[in-house]
């Protein structure tokens, strides 16, 4: 049995060829678009809709083996990296992102000036700027 078939067991999910091949394309890192992983699972399988992929994708974040994150302005994204509790870096430029740790035994993101009664969990915290291909592209633009 494959490690694949086993989380999916492991989470309550029906083993199915879609969702092994969206989460070995998830494993292999990443935060892609629904049509990027789409696309890499008609080369994995004979065929497969954009509906059944967004269908496995909405399954897999339910159980909690992919993350999907919507940076402003752009479509969805999915990564297999889930419940850790890291952020995001985003290139206004071009579009990167990038995964950023939360401080390591702390977790100061959980403690707001208020959280209005909530009992926190977790937070998803966005950080915006260029990568350091758009400031070289930026730098050599305005020279």
């Amino acid at each position: 049995m494959s490690t694949g078939e086993n989380l999916l067991r492991e989470h309550g999910l029906r083993v199915t060829k879609p969702r092994l091949a969206v989460l070995e394309i998830l494993a292999e890192g990443g935060h892609l678009e629904v049509d990027e992983i789409a696309r890499r699972a008609r080369t994995r399988l004979d065929s497969v809709s954009t509906q059944a992929v967004y269908d496995v994708l909405g399954a897999l974040s339910r159980a909690g083996l992919a993350r999907r994150l919507e940076p402003a302005g752009s479509p969805a994204r999915y990564e297999a990296r889930a419940g850790d509790n890291h952020h995001h870096i985003v290139c206004r430029g071009c579009g990167e992102i990038a995964d950023v740790d939360c401080s390591v035994g702390e977790r100061p993101c959980l403690t707001p000036t208020s959280a209005h009664g909530f009992e926190l969990d977790e937070a998803e915290v966005t950080f915006w700027g260029l990568c350091p291909a758009c400031q070289k592209r930026r730098a050599t633009d305005s020279a």
